[in-house]
């Protein structure tokens, strides 16, 4: 799991190019939207690809992003339960 977590970070700060923040700046708990990394709609399209090309992950609710991407350790128990790649 903690190798997952790792993952998501380094994708997220590729994915949505966020030069200025580093690994060990994001935290398993802190929010991705809003206070924390500060996310938006537009970040939640790229996170939704990213699940789909690289987990084979297909989220159909938009509803279910809210709860999958609340966090670094909400997204990865989802993807944990739910690959299929």
């Amino acid at each position: 799991m903690e190798a997952l977590k790792q993952e998501l970070k380094e994708k997220i700060i590729d994915i949505l190019n966020l030069e200025d923040i580093k690994l060990e700046e994001i935290n398993d708990n802190d929010a991705l939207f809003g206070d924390g990394l500060g996310l938006d709609s537009i970040d939640a399209l790229e996170l939704i690809v990213m699940l789909d090309k690289d987990y084979g992950i297909k989220l159909v609710d938009p509803k279910e992003g809210k709860t999958i991407f609340q966090s670094i350790e909400t997204m990865a128990a989802y993807i944990k339960e739910n690959r299929t790649k």
